[in-house]
């Protein structure tokens, strides 16, 4: 088999194909592999007019057809899967070749097979990919990590395929080494779950609060998205709400379980947020959100308890409700955002990765599904300042959620009051608050901690570490000197 094929993907699920086919439509020539032959057959006769394929039907062919550098991309479950196919490719490939996951990994994985395989001079790249189904085809946004060599071969072909924000810029950059990547994509999918939460409780509020049917909330959320609130997610809200069940004739949204799944990336970048230490708390709600849906059992049997009853606004005080809604919606999204970035931050520290955040926010602008119209801001903030510690210290943020924040507690007020949950927009203003604090409870937290486990505190008034003989006279020593 002649080696022409300047990117090869195996495995052929919509993702793996709509990628191959993105690669093709730009031009490339395509090697595409999969476990079950009939898949890689059905795509070339399918999508074959799209562009340049050749179809291996063994593993052996596949890595034949690619010229070198080999780049050779894994579309496969993420887990044992990809392991598998790292297994069966790696005795096949040469040094200098680069093996591309494309799955959601966790990063600690992408590391480790990194590591593993530099070991044999071959370069692996852990690529976070974002944009669903539609982005893989049409320009998702793309996060590779790995090393720099492997991004001056692989780089171009990702600048081609990725989607273009709207001054013309791909969305894609080299993150980082090893598992700098996926790590980014395990974040970005964390902001992802609290965005969504957030617009979750902002239609729960104007439907049970403000009255709204669900085709006038569509409409508010339409005009919210010409505005500073102009987002994928936004647009996308705006016409779910507004479907119809075609079978019913109820709103779409009136037809649909009340249940949310996840497929275990939120869940990762809280853990690994509790791990680096870092105050996710809008993210950790927005996961205990969808795992309280869920819990479907637990629900019904606590229907019963005591609690308020929503009342419906009229007229003008509904109107003024739907508009602190907004106010609320942006607060807590700026939140969400700081607090992602927060933890982009921590992470590059503690594993070395020298990850740039405004180069970040620069490839989330388009492809990805937060793409959201005020990243361009957040990247300029970065770009002004690199060592920004907190989205909330940039002046024109901290402007905005300033003007925001009295409406962002009447709404969290009004909700506490009517019984309306609310964790998404409550955590995020607990947060705003703690951060703006004189004072923390915490020193009491520390006084208990020294009086049942010794674990001895800090002063404010002289430096050193000190424990109080609590069982005895009370006394305080000094345990670091």
């Amino acid at each position: 088999m002649t080696s022409t094929a300047q990117i090869g993907v195996t495995g052929l699920a919509v993702m793996g194909s709509n990628l191959a086919r993105n690669f093709a439509r730009n031009g490339f020539t395509v090697a595409v592999h999969n476990r079950t032959a009939a898949k890689t057959r059905a795509l070339v006769e399918e999508f074959g007019e799209e562009g340049s394929f050749i179809a291996a039907e063994s593993a052996k062919d596949f890595v034949a057809a690619l010229e070198r550098p080999r780049r050779l991309v894994i579309m496969v479950k993420a887990g044992e899967a990809t392991d598998a196919v790292i297994e069966e490719f790696a005795p096949l490939l040469e040094e200098g070749d680069v093996i591309i996951d494309g799955g959601n990994a966790h990063f600690e994985d992408t590391r480790r097979r990194e590591q593993d395989l530099r070991q044999q001079g071959i370069h692996f790249v852990g690529v976070g990919i974002s944009g669903g189904e539609e982005g893989a085809l049409n320009g998702p946004s793309i996060m590779p990590g790995g090393s720099t060599e492997s991004y001056q071969s692989l780089g171009p072909l990702l600048e081609r395929i990725a989607a273009k924000a709207a001054d013309g810029t791909p969305c894609t950059t080299h993150i980082g080494p090893d598992g700098a990547g996926h790590f980014v994509k395990m974040v970005h999918n964390g902001i992802e779950y609290a965005d969504m939460q957030l617009i979750a409780e902002a239609y729960h509020l104007l439907r049970t609060v403000a009255g709204y049917s669900p085709a006038k909330i569509a409409e508010t959320f339409r005009t919210w998205n010409t505005g500073r609130l102009d987002s994928y997610l936004i647009e996308i809200t705006a016409e779910v709400l507004a479907h119809v069940d075609a079978e019913t004739g109820k709103p779409f949204v009136d037809v649909v379980a009340d249940r949310a799944e996840q497929k275990g990336t939120g869940r990762w970048t809280v853990q690994i947020a509790l791990d680096l230490g870092v105050p996710v708390s809008g993210i950790a709600e927005a996961v205990f959100a969808r795992s309280v849906s869920g819990h479907t059992e637990l629900r019904e049997a606590s229907r019963s308890l005591a609690g308020p009853q929503a009342r419906a606004l009229e007229g003008e005080a509904a109107e003024r409700f739907a508009t602190q809604v907004e106010q609320a919606l942006y607060a807590s999204k700026i939140v969400s955002y700081t607090q992602g970035f927060h933890q982009i931050q921590a992470g590059s520290e503690a594993y070395g990765w020298d990850v740039d955040p405004g180069a970040v926010a620069a490839i989330w602008r388009g492809g990805c599904i937060i793409r959201a119209a005020f990243l361009d801001r957040i990247r300029a903030a970065y770009d002004a300042r690199p060592d920004l510690p907190s989205l909330l210290s940039d002046p024109a943020f901290a402007e905005e959620i300033t003007a925001a924040q009295d409406d962002w507690r009447a709404v969290v007020i009004t909700a506490a009051g009517q019984g309306i949950p609310v964790p998404g927009f409550g955590a995020s203003l607990a947060y705003y608050d703690a951060l703006r604090a004189q004072r923390l409870p915490a020193a009491l937290t520390q006084g208990q901690r020294d009086f049942f486990g010794a674990h001895t505190y800090l002063r404010t008034d002289r430096p050193g570490s000190y424990h109080t003989l609590w069982g005895q006279d009370r006394s305080e020593v000094r345990t670091d000197s």
